[in-house]
């Protein structure tokens, strides 16, 4: 009557072996590590770079724990905090100033873990310890910024349209348009009216002088510093990416403000450069004249750069002549996405707004038959990415740049020039540094308050229920099993509200093993025989407990959606708490209830 078949038995010991399999990682906390990674995007950690930091360290007579190269870098494995310092001041004097050599964390777990994808739970700022920046947008450098823009887009229409002015300039965030005559001045109006629905006009006299001033109207104004804040929050995250942050915390917080928070980073003046690099684009005329003289060319790889040019390696070392006039800059392009040439090579294709499109038409007229040099800028590193020869006039904004090695390079080129540069400048105006040591302690204060309340329940429960009790307990130790188990295969972050989420789940979920007991201590109670009651006790109050957890999950999806950062953390745990506690409270302890009384046909009572 009480059994369960041979595969329900098995099913079930297998899930609370991978449940052990998952949890166990968390066990073995975090080593002190020293991380290196190129400082270019598009340049990707190999296992030359990791052979070259592996011969560095036994130069220097460093004994590591372990090197490990993955997509965010070669990381370095240390026994204590001493050998991790010093090992990053003898990598960073060996690989220079093209690579970021950072302090960091990483998981202590065995090898043998790892391999099978068992790895920890992300641990939050409060647990970890870390690094908390507030920055503040400059958004009235943003919409300075749209204004300059402005005042050259209409320079730009007006001298397309021969519509004759005196003068255009930018005053703070506006852009004021003198004009001999009214008539005129109407005329631009009209003009730009219809190419520029989202500016207001206003007409003035200054003495003989029609004046229009141009300004955003207060919609635009609002998006412009709503796609500043969102641009500043994409570049954050791609340069976060940098560090090998697990789960760093981006977010906008108010209007103009940014919180970033970078669990496991020890290295505060580390964050702070690379929250501060900037990438950028410009396109400029090659110097055919001197690039096609070898002497000149030598003379320049030199160091005696001609006048009015400059001299910039191409991807293959080749040193290229560009003169120093820039054509165009990043400043201009919408949009960046990777794909392929006609030729199915990989490329990045560029949209230029309305400004720049003129300009690069215009510039591929007068230059048909020359190389124009495409230049990348990064940490004020400058490489010629291509230098095609212009075959024709290029009109409508769209430009090709090919030589890209990969379609890996091809994303990270476009990424870099789709968000890497900031939109609006930014300060820091708060730092905050939380100590591994604090972030220990905090850990250890939730384990023994998770640790004292499981032990407060299981003695309640054991002297309450006996034998039953027990099962209960051994229920809730596999209810948390397999909720530390799934955090750590979803690799969720776990942070103080995380801990008491699961303090509230485990107290919560002896609730339903309470209705179970009850229920067949009733059932003993009518006349029941003992097999019948375990039957009847775990059948009825089903109901019942999937009600109430019903209820409590509502509540839980309800915090996820209203709710943000800490809040959204703790609902994560509780939704997932009640899941788990379902099938341990019903499955999970009926299997031992079954293994221990289910063979026995003529049981006489029960320990309950």
């Amino acid at each position: 009557m009480n059994r369960f078949p041979l595969w329900k038995n098995m099913l079930v010991g297998l899930i609370l072996l991978i449940g052990l399999t998952y949890t166990l990682p968390n066990f073995f906390g975090e080593a002190p590590a020293v991380q290196v990674a190129p400082n270019r995007s598009s340049e990707k950690p190999t296992p030359a770079l990791m052979q070259r930091v592996e011969a560095t360290l036994q130069a220097a007579n460093i004994t590591h724990k372990g090197i490990t190269l993955d997509a965010h870098g070669v990381r370095v494995r240390l026994a204590n905090t001493d050998e991790q310092i010093r090992t990053k001041d003898v990598l960073q004097q060996a690989m220079g100033p093209t690579y970021t050599v950072a302090l960091n964390l990483i998981s202590a777990s065995p090898s043998f873990l790892t391999s099978i994808g068992a790895l920890p739970m992300y641990l939050g700022l409060d647990l970890r310890g870390g690094v908390h920046f507030l920055l503040q947008v400059d958004m009235p450098g943003a919409l300075a910024k749209a204004a300059e823009r402005t005042s050259g887009d209409l320079r730009s229409l007006l001298r397309e349209k021969k519509v004759r002015y005196s003068a255009i300039a930018r005053e703070s965030e506006t852009v004021r348009l003198r004009f001999s005559s009214a008539e005129t001045r109407n005329e631009a109006r009209s003009l730009i009216e219809s190419q520029y629905p989202d500016l207001q006009l206003d007409d003035s006299n200054d003495g003989a002088d029609q004046i229009l001033t141009a300004r955003l109207k207060e919609v635009a104004r609002r998006k412009v510093g709503e796609d500043a804040l969102q641009q500043n929050l994409t570049t954050l995250r791609n340069r976060v990416n940098e560090l090998g942050v697990a789960e760093p915390v981006i977010q906008q917080q108010g209007a103009d403000r940014i919180v970033v928070q970078l669990p496991g980073v020890q290295d505060t003046a580390k964050a702070k450069e690379i929250l501060g690099r900037t990438a950028s684009l410009e396109i400029r005329m090659v110097d055919d004249e001197r690039m096609d003289d070898p002497a000149a060319l030598a003379a320049a790889a030199s160091g005696q750069v001609p006048f009015g040019d400059e001299v910039y390696p191409e991807r293959n070392g080749r040193p290229v002549l560009v003169k120093k006039e820039v054509v165009l800059t990043g400043e201009y392009i919408t949009n960046a996405q990777p794909g392929f040439d006609q030729n199915n090579r990989s490329a990045v294709h560029i949209t230029l707004d309305s400004r720049g499109a003129r300009i690069f038409k215009n510039v591929t007229r007068e230059n048909v038959g020359k190389r124009m040099a495409i230049l990348l800028i990064e940490k004020g590193r400058t490489e010629v990415v291509t230098a095609p020869v212009i075959q024709e006039e290029i009109g409508g904004g769209r430009v090709q740049i090919t030589g890209m090695d990969s379609a890996e390079e091809s994303r990270d080129v476009s990424l870099l020039l789709r968000s890497g540069a900031l939109a609006a400048p930014m300060e820091i105006i708060e730092e905050r540094t939380v100590g591994p040591s604090m972030g220990a302690e905090n850990i250890e204060k939730g384990f023994h308050s998770n640790i004292w309340g499981f032990v407060a329940v299981v003695f309640f429960m054991v002297v309450y229920y006996r034998i039953f009790g027990l099962f209960s307990s051994l229920s809730l130790a596999a209810n948390g099993l397999f909720l530390i188990a799934i955090l750590s295969m979803l690799q969720a972050t776990l942070t103080l509200p995380g801990m008491a989420a699961i303090a509230l789940t485990l107290g919560m979920a002896i609730d339903a093993n309470v209705l179970i007991n009850e229920r067949i201590r009733e059932e003993l109670r009518n006349g029941n025989t003992p097999q019948a009651s375990i039957t009847a006790g775990y059948d009825r109050a089903f109901g019942t407990i999937l009600d109430s957890n019903i209820t409590t999950f509502i509540a839980g999806i309800a915090l996820f959606w209203l709710g943000s950062g800490p809040v959204r953390g703790f609902a994560v745990v509780l939704c997932l708490g009640i899941l788990t506690s379902i099938f341990s409270a019903v499955t999970v302890s009926r299997a031992l209830v079954n293994f221990t009384y289910g063979r026995q046909a003529r049981l006489g009572k029960l320990a309950i």
